[in-house]
């Protein structure tokens, strides 16, 4: 039997057009029984656009900043986030809840 050639699941790699980043963080965000896969979601996309020392000074972070919010038990305010989806070429929207 062949050794198989097992490589670690990178979803930044699939990150390739705006409407899969935005895809994949709606995704993220919206399953409630893991609040911890948003920030996951987050830190692949920002990995996804290379620089993360210039994501941080675009959004006005500082790298540790960054990276504390991208942590599994980050809790960041509403303007952090929202300036660092803008920076990321997404935004945050509301809508009703769709019934089950």
């Amino acid at each position: 039997m062949k050794d198989r050639e097992h490589r670690t699941f990178d979803p930044a790699e699939y990150l390739d057009s705006d409407e899969a980043l935005a895809a994949f963080l709606a995704d993220a965000l919206m399953d409630a029984e893991h609040p911890e896969l948003f920030p996951a979601a987050l830190a692949a996309v920002v990995h996804s656009r290379g620089n993360v020392a210039q994501t941080a000074r675009t959004a006005g972070l500082s790298t540790p900043e960054l990276y504390k919010i991208l942590g599994a038990d980050s809790d960041p305010k509403l303007s952090t986030l929202r300036a660092l989806l803008d920076v990321l070429g997404v935004e945050l929207t509301i809508r009703p809840k769709l019934a089950h």
